[in-house]
């Protein structure tokens, strides 16, 4: 484990020189313009730092903006490499004059416009929550028809902070649900932001039973401190343990963090009544299964949140978002109504997923 984080830092680290070299090389500016935009540039990054070594004993506005500083970086970051690679691959291929990639002001505007669209589009396709609809017909028996509001990955604390809560909050009511389920990550790692802001006023606005199980970032923060905050919150945690509410059984299962936590089988008592899990990571998809579950949700993957990075996730898991099914049982692995880190959508979406469960 060491061994392989200190090549990823090795070669972050040759990354980020690279990445710096090609500005400097591009930027049509005297030395000391090539300077002050390489100690920007390297700056953004560094803010980070200080950030994961001790936000927490920060001011909360330095910490918050360390935090959105640090985290966009890294979105551009990437982007760099990418566009680079190709300008770069071009040169090689003599489809790109070596000349656009030297002091050139052409070269300058189509690297630097190109990430610039990409985050300002990004940032506002974040900020619209897309409404996925479920209808699901079920034999089994129910009280009433019900609809359902899940929601995963809020990941609320310094970046998606109180107001953007109290705008989540709405939508879902607009829903008159009759239960709203997250799937874990309400919280992004530290639970400071969220208890030092009151966070969990605007949950307890919610106007329907809330029910919950943890995510890995619930284990991040403490899961102990996590488990105060959503009973200050209203809501419900599931920590493989099930409740039945309106006819149904609803099942939260502990995050994947816990090596203990209990297979799936052992979670669910035979029962004829419609079960739906809750299960922040989407591994193992074959427990529920096996286990007779109806109605999987799960979140995590965020699907990647950048591109290419839902080519990553489509690589890593069975499914990493959207509908899926194995045998009778029906699973949905959503992107997430929040985000961790930059809040930038680039080939994904946010969204939260409202079913419609009746006979």
């Amino acid at each position: 484990m060491r061994s392989s984080m200190i090549l990823i830092l090795i070669l972050l680290t040759l990354l980020i020189a690279w990445t710096a070299w090609h500005f400097w090389l591009i930027l049509p500016a005297p030395a000391w313009g090539k300077w002050l935009f390489t100690a920007l540039y390297l700056l953004s990054f560094l803010v980070i730092i200080p950030h994961f070594a001790f936000g927490d004993r920060m001011p909360l506005f330095l910490a918050t903006a360390t935090y959105e500083i640090g985290t966009s970086w890294m979105i551009f970051f990437l982007y760099a490499i990418i566009i680079f690679a190709v300008l770069v691959a071009g040169r090689v291929l003599k489809l790109i004059p070596a000349s656009f990639l030297r002091d050139s002001l052409p070269g300058s505007i189509t690297v630097l416009a190109t990430i610039g669209a990409l985050l300002v589009g990004g940032y506002f396709h974040y900020h619209h929550k897309y409404r996925q609809e479920i209808d699901i017909t079920t034999d089994k028996p129910i009280e009433k028809p019900l609809t359902i509001v899940l929601a995963s990955d809020l990941h609320v604390g310094y970046h998606n902070r109180k107001a953007e809560l109290k705008r989540w909050v709405d939508l879902i009511n607009s829903e008159a649900p009759d239960l709203v389920l997250f799937a874990g990550d309400i919280v992004d790692g530290s639970l400071r932001p969220v208890m030092e802001g009151n966070y969990a006023d605007e949950f307890r606005k919610l106007k329907a039973p809330a029910f919950a199980c943890l995510g890995n970032h619930e284990y991040i923060g403490g899961e102990e401190g996590s488990e105060a905050f959503y009973k200050l919150a209203g809501i419900t945690l599931l920590r493989d343990s099930s409740a039945v509410v309106s006819g149904i059984r609803i099942a939260g299962r502990d995050d994947k963090s816990n090596p203990r936590r209990i297979p799936v089988a052992d979670l669910l008592p035979s029962s004829p009544l419609f079960t739906l899990l809750l299960d922040h990571q989407p591994s193992n998809l074959q427990e529920a299964e096996s286990a007779g579950v109806d109605f999987q949700f799960s979140g995590h993957t965020h699907h990647g949140q950048i591109w290419p990075g839902n080519w990553l996730t489509d690589m890593m898991f069975e499914k990493a978002y959207g509908h899926h099914q194995r045998g009778a049982t029906r699973y949905y692995i959503t992107s997430g109504l929040g985000i961790w880190g930059g809040k930038f959508r680039i080939g994904t979406r946010s969204e939260y997923v409202v079913l419609k469960l009746h006979n």
